[in-house]
């Protein structure tokens, strides 16, 4: 039996979502159960949820003692619901927090493939899925505990549904409620965890196909008699509680906080030119970048297509609006990436021409080589002689990638050329997040002061000590989240103030001065436990951590009972 053959086997039905949605399970979960907690954005995350739990309080989003008025709530549900099913917020576990966005990558992945079946056809919806389902971006989203990979599944089931209604209404299959309902769902649900960035991407391509055709009599039957109430009822109660909770603060912070300053300029230093999204999109959409250049052959030559037309009206202003943003992050162009994969699918209907193969090789190729060099930099910057092996084999997976897709294309066997280079992606980027990156400590600085902790007496969760920690010059809130929170994050005397009441202390060597100084003043002497050393690599500081004992306080007098 020929692939092609074996392909329309597997993609009937329910089997070419499915099939789309486990690749994605195969390509996120070695990251999500291997990758300590990152610093920054996912740790605010995880720990806001964790205070959730803690408080009972499934409203308000706060880090320790500060609202974070940011983003809406779905994420932190979706990751309160997997911790209080599979773990506990006490046991500071990273993988339940993630699971959501594995999901949410898989929902992707199958969307993608349901959107792309009804114009490609099914053999290239499950391409379409698979190949976004395996790509890096997506891979990597998946296991890291944000909204970004549940945004990509939310918007690429509405986006999908919407493709199907609209070319119900060009001759293409009929569709019944259920469709629709699937709509206003991924709509609504893409409001609650990422505000409106979901709806905008699905008003945009309305808006797009519009301008294309000049009519939209489609729109009509999108179920609007019910469809605007369902979205309410999922994101209005929130929101109505949110307001009345925060006084409406919640609003102001995230629109002129958090929303505002994204548009007018690079945002906490995330800027870029114009193009940012495009230069990156052989290293995002790896391994399929091998057929990258010919979807966007196709996009040109069959714009006409009803198939590709909705395509590019679903790419091109998202895509637009992402670049001329001058907040820039890689996974911003996320939502956009169902419509490139469906366009890159659908170039294989028809043999490659010489110039699609050749740039197609060169994008897989260029992609390939850049994250074999970043292993090996990685281990240079950050390994030891004992990680060598598995930077040579993450390395050299990523080599044979492009290597494999290069020889098939060339026989012009582009199917088996996407289906092995896919396989061997996926094989490299599962030994770059699960072994190779985990390999490399000193970029894990929190993890190992936590386990310092625990290994010398001084975790306070163990109730040998008075807790909490607290640490100066050193403030990343994967060390909140590892640590808990009440986590002290004050300086140098707040650190000596801790050890006089019998609390253990971290000090950062540049804090180390003041803190001695403090601990004189208090007639008190440091009692060293061990010491960390590692990169900050959210500032790329060199960060030298030094653990303290609390002073030894006095027993309690005996109670004399008359």
């Amino acid at each position: 039996m020929t692939l092609e053959s074996r392909l329309d086997q597997w993609s009937r039905g329910w089997r070419g979502p499915l099939l789309a949605a486990l690749v994605a399970l195969a390509a996120g979960l070695p990251g999500l159960l291997a990758v300590p907690p990152l610093d920054r954005d996912e740790s605010r995350f995880a720990q806001a949820t964790a205070q959730m739990l803690e408080a009972d309080d499934y409203v308000s989003i706060n880090y320790q003692d500060q609202p974070r008025d940011k983003k809406p709530v779905g994420i932190h549900w979706l990751q309160a619901i997997s911790v209080a099913a599979l773990s506990d917020a006490a046991d500071r576990d990273i993988w339940p927090y993630r699971l959501p966005s594995l999901l949410g990558a898989m929902l992707a992945a199958a969307a993608c493939a349901w959107g792309a079946a009804v114009f490609f056809g099914p053999r290239a919806g499950l391409l379409a899925g698979a190949m976004m389902g395996a790509s890096f971006l997506l891979s990597t989203e998946a296991g890291i505990a944000k909204t970004d990979a549940v945004l990509a599944g939310t918007t690429t089931l509405a986006l999908a549904a919407m493709g199907r209604i609209w070319f119900a209404q060009r001759g293409g299959p009929p569709v019944g409620w259920r469709t629709k309902l699937l709509f206003w769902l991924g709509i609504g649900l893409a409001t609650l965890v990422k505000g409106p960035v979901g709806p905008l991407v699905a008003l945009m391509a309305a808006l797009a196909l519009w301008v294309s055709e000049r009519r939209i009599d489609w729109a009509r039957s999108l179920g609007w008699s019910w469809g605007p109430l369902l979205v309410l009822a999922i994101v209005g109660p929130w929101a109505w509680a949110i307001t009345v909770a925060s006084d409406g603060a919640f609003w102001g912070a995230a629109i002129g906080g958090d929303l505002a300053p994204k548009l007018v300029g690079g945002h906490e230093r995330h800027g870029g030119l114009f193009g940012y999204h495009l230069l990156l999109s052989p290293m995002l959409t790896f391994p399929g970048s091998l057929l990258l250049p010919a979807g966007l052959v196709l996009g040109w030559k069959a714009r006409a297509e009803p198939g590709v037309r909705f395509a590019l009206c679903w790419l091109i202003p998202t895509w637009l609006m992402f670049e001329l943003l001058p907040t820039k992050l890689a996974h911003y162009s996320l939502p956009a990436q169902g419509a490139l994969f469906s366009l890159m699918a659908a170039a294989l209907r028809e043999p490659l021409g010489r110039i699609s193969r050749v740039a197609g090789v060169v994008a897989l190729g260029f992609a390939s080589l850049v994250f074999a060099a970043l292993s090996i930099v990685a281990l240079s910057e950050y390994g030891d002689d004992s990680d060598l092996t598995w930077a040579a084999v993450t390395a050299g997976l990523f080599i044979v990638t492009a290597i494999t897709g290069g020889v098939l294309i060339f026989r012009k066997a582009a199917g088996m050329a996407l289906v092995a280079a896919g396989v061997v992606g996926v094989l490299a980027h599962a030994a770059f997040f699960g072994q190779l990156a985990p390999r490399l400590e000193p970029l894990w600085v929190s993890q190992r002061l936590a386990m310092a902790l625990e290994r010398t007496g001084l975790a306070p969760r163990a109730g040998v000590v008075p807790g909490p920690v607290e640490v100066a010059g050193y403030a990343e809130p994967s060390l909140v989240f590892a640590l808990g929170t009440d986590t002290g994050l004050g300086g140098p005397k707040e650190a000596a103030a801790a050890i006089a009441a019998g609390r253990p202390a971290v000090v950062e060597k540049r804090e180390q001065g003041a803190f001695l100084a403090a601990l004189a003043a208090a007639g008190l002497s440091p009692r060293p436990a061990g010491t960390i050393s590692g990169v900050d690599y959210s500032n790329g500081d060199d960060m030298t951590l030094t653990l303290y004992r609390g002073e030894p306080q006095p027993a309690p007098a005996p109670q004399v009972v008359r």
